[in-house]
């Protein structure tokens, strides 16, 4: 880890500290983990879990903001700790954080309500940015994650609903898929905050979904982006 001063996570503007709890059966991994985040003043470690049923029950006991959770968990892995996390307490954001890269599982692990899917041994920046990315409640794919769903994904011809987004519609799509917050959009495509938050709105009437992760279900299966 560098030592300069660790750069700002970028958090909501109404949390100014991020409670995490880390669901992780490999002991250096969970002691890289913990080392990392909490360089960063903006993160507090709640606690820390070595598989899926402690992991739910810690989420239980110490209701954290947001989860760090491993796919390959013993007992229960973490797709299945995650639906029944986000049953109990769906406002907990999920981050995996894994080496399980095929599409099935990635698909799974967004359908289980998790918020982001980061790569195990990817930068700390990275991390860094799908946790900052899932507490503003945006949904975060690893780029490598993206572009190999992508590849895999047989894309039907868009049609009904999808075919009624407009090119403002798709060009905030790709970027909700992306990762990037709504303040980050904004920025990107040079609209306030109120007008990118109405077209998410827009975005998830037409597909007739509740929330981001399901958009980017959605568009990685349609092949939208």
């Amino acid at each position: 880890m560098p030592s300069e001063t660790p750069p700002s996570i970028d958090l909501p503007t109404e949390s100014k500290s991020l409670r995490v709890l880390i669901v992780e059966d490999d002991p250096m991994m969970q002691l890289g983990l913990e080392q990392s985040l909490t360089a960063h003043p903006q993160i507090t470690i709640v606690g820390q879990a070595e598989d899926g049923y402690m992991g739910v029950e810690a989420a239980k006991r110490l209701n954290p903001d947001l989860i760090v959770m491993d796919i390959g968990l013993p007992r229960l892995d973490g797709i299945a700790a995650t639906q029944q996390i986000k049953a109990a307490l769906p406002h907990i954001r999920v981050v995996m954080l894994t080496s399980h890269t095929t599409e099935q599982e990635v698909i799974a692990s967004l359908s289980s309500g998790a918020d982001a899917y980061c790569i195990k041994g990817a930068s700390v920046d990275r991390l860094l940015k799908a946790i900052a990315a899932a507490a503003e409640g945006a949904t975060y794919l690893d780029p490598q994650i993206g572009r190999q769903v992508l590849q895999h994904l047989t894309p039907p011809s868009p049609t009904g609903n999808i075919a009624n987004l407009s090119q403002r519609e798709l060009e905030v799509l790709k970027l909700i898929v992306e990762g990037y917050s709504n303040p980050e959009i904004a920025t990107k495509l040079y609209l306030s905050a109120n007008t990118v938050k109405t077209h998410v709105r827009g975005i998830m009437n037409k597909l007739a979904v509740d929330d981001r992760v399901q958009v980017a279900v959605v568009a990685l299966r349609s092949g939208l982006v």
